[in-house]
Parts: C-alpha cells; structure tokens; sequence
C-alpha cells in the first residue's frame, strides 16, 4: 500500500469490480487503448483477476488508485507483452475514469508507483507507451521524467505508439 497527498494506491479486492468495469466501459477512457475497444464486465473481471496474479506471481503490478475511499482507477506495472519491440521490459501505466482526468491524480498515482518500482522492487529502467495522439499521457510521461524514445506499431492492431522511458536514479 502506498499513500500520496490525496490518493491511497493499493492492491485489489473483489469489491473493486464495478468501478473498474465501468472505467473501462467509457469510450472516451479506453480511446487509445489498444483497438478502442470498450471492456465489458467480464473482460474487466479477467482483467482484475490478472491484475491481482501478476502481484502473487512477480511481487509487483498494477495498484488501485482511490481518492477520499472511492477507486478512480490504477497505476502501476505490466509487462508489454502486446509490443514485442520492447521486450524485456516493464511498463508504467495508469488508468483513471474520466471524471477524475485534469486534475493531477494520474501524475501523482504514477509517481508514487515508479518510485515504488525503483526504491522497492529494484526495476533498473522503465518504460511508458503511448498512442501518438494520446498528448494528456505525454504530458503524465513528461512529469514523470520519462524520456522519449522512439515511435513503433503494436503489432496486432497497427496502432502507432510512442516509447518513453526512465532509468533508475
């Protein structure tokens, strides 16, 4: 569990289903993820039960993000399995229902977490990928200190993305 100024990021629970299905119901909130695609409940749930294995089985994930007890969404790590490019890697990401977009919470969630992944799980580099399109999280990417590093294609969806990146300080 880490805490911030306003946000609790924390691991998963099963109570955790309904606001991270609606999250990835919104349109507007899964735009540049992979295909666009929408997720339903059960590609949500799949998802958290994923989300909470990766955590029992490498000891690092993705974490709940709450504000004031409520889930607005995740931070953490992945590996980037759908963009063989980078392998071997570990991406940083986040993800946040759009009510709670503009106001700094996914700079705040995805600092804490890189410094978790740093200073606790020991990551020596990380990288963040992103639709080219995607400019609020070039600018996340930009706060974090991420570098920049080149332009490529997911393979499977031929969606152009940037790779940035960040070695351990």
């Amino acid at each position: 569990m880490l805490t911030t100024e306003r946000l609790l990021l924390r691991k998963w629970r099963n109570d955790d289903l309904d606001g991270l299905a609606a999250i990835n119901a919104d349109p507007e909130v899964m735009r540049y993820i992979l295909d666009g695609s929408v997720r339903d409940r059960e590609q949500s749930a799949d998802g958290l039960r994923k989300m909470r294995r990766d955590w029992d089985e490498q000891g690092y994930g993705l974490f709940a993000v709450e504000l004031r007890g409520e889930l607005i969404g995740w931070a953490g790590f992945a590996v980037p399995v759908f963009l063989p490019a980078v392998l071997p890697a570990v991406e940083i990401g986040w993800r946040l229902g759009r009510r709670f977009w503009g106001y700094g919470y996914a700079t705040e969630a995805a600092a804490a977490a890189l410094r978790f992944g740093f200073d606790e799980v020991g990551f020596e580099r990380v990288i963040s990928i992103r639709h080219v399109d995607n400019m609020r999280s070039a600018r996340v990417m930009e706060k974090l200190g991420l570098a920049y590093e080149f332009d490529t294609v997911v393979p499977e969806y031929d969606q152009p993305v940037a790779v940035h990146a960040a070695v351990r300080p």
